[in-house]
């Protein structure tokens, strides 16, 4: 198989013109600004510097973290901090609801840091947070970006019964890779997650960062894998280094190598595929609420 080409980092110090980002514009993005700054709403769009956050903010689309902002894990790859996280807020579902609400959210996507120090995984906050945000803006549509819940599924299960539209689990990288970027998580335990999610009727979705030193045949056999425990929809995008302490970029993968793999995606059978540069989680996150027939 022929690969197109990608850029090692050691060949340049600086990030390729393609990862720039525009600066945010437009009405509705004003708007959302002025609700967040006014009411001090805390989403990880600001929090997570994320690229996309204009454009997502602009189609209605926002993302919150539950659970805290301490990591009960120590991706290489992630910002969030590691440690002994608080005990958890019993009040947050409200809180996030209320935000979701005076923001005028159109579809909300929500994620948490991993919580392996509690016995539900904090899936009952989970649960509740998916039921207020029904309360508060019925019209709002919900994706949720859950942890792995340690392979105790009764915990998986207990987010499922509340049926959010979409329910994504990120398998991040390869398998090759997966000791060494995900130190605490599992690749078969994560496409385990991911099954049970399909098996459940459910929009099915997942992610990978590419950069991270993998090759093209591995991320086509993680697609694969991907494809087969019944994901719908696949992000693709490019790995970005928090700071020197995390995992480094090994290379820029070029905006055809994404479309490449966007073309291969389609033609296995993935429903909704999103690669590219800059391509996040939620990106387009609005426009994955296919016709699941």
């Amino acid at each position: 198989m022929i690969e197109l080409p990608v850029i090692p980092v050691n060949q340049t110090q600086r990030k390729p013109d393609w990862l720039r980002v525009k600066l945010p514009v437009g009405k509705e993005y004003r708007h959302v600004r002025g609700l967040v700054d006014e009411h001090k709403l805390h989403t990880i769009c600001e929090s997570g510097n994320c690229p996309n956050m204009g454009e997502c903010w602009g189609a209605g689309t926002a993302t919150f973290m539950i659970l805290g902002n301490i990591c009960t894990r120590s991706c290489s790859f992630c910002a969030v901090a590691t440690g002994r996280p608080l005990p958890v807020d019993l009040d947050e579902p409200n809180r996030v609801a209320n935000s979701v609400k005076l923001m005028g959210v159109k579809h909300c996507v929500i994620t948490s840091v991993d919580r392996d120090d509690q016995k539900d995984g904090g899936s009952q906050i989970w649960a509740e947070t998916i039921l207020a945000i029904r309360r508060e803006s019925p019209e709002t549509t919900l994706e949720t970006l859950i942890p792995d819940f340690k392979g105790q599924w009764e915990n998986l299960d207990r987010v499922l019964a509340v049926r959010p539209e979409v329910v994504s689990h990120n398998i991040e990288t390869v398998r090759r890779l997966t000791r060494e970027v995900r130190i605490q998580a599992k690749y078969d335990r994560s496409l385990e997650c991911l099954r049970r999610i399909s098996e459940a009727g459910l929009r099915t979705k997942s992610g990978i960062m590419l950069g991270l030193g993998e090759t093209e045949e591995d991320v086509i056999e993680t697609m694969q894998d991907l494809y087969h425990v019944g994901v719908d929809i696949l992000t693709i995008g490019q790995y970005l280094q928090p700071t020197k302490a995390h995992h480094p970029v090994i290379d820029w993968v070029t905006p055809q190598q994404f479309e490449k793999y966007k073309e291969i995606g389609l033609k296995m059978g993935f429903k909704y595929v999103e690669s590219g540069p800059l391509v996040r989680s939620s990106y387009h996150a609005e426009k994955h609420l296919f016709d699941m027939q």
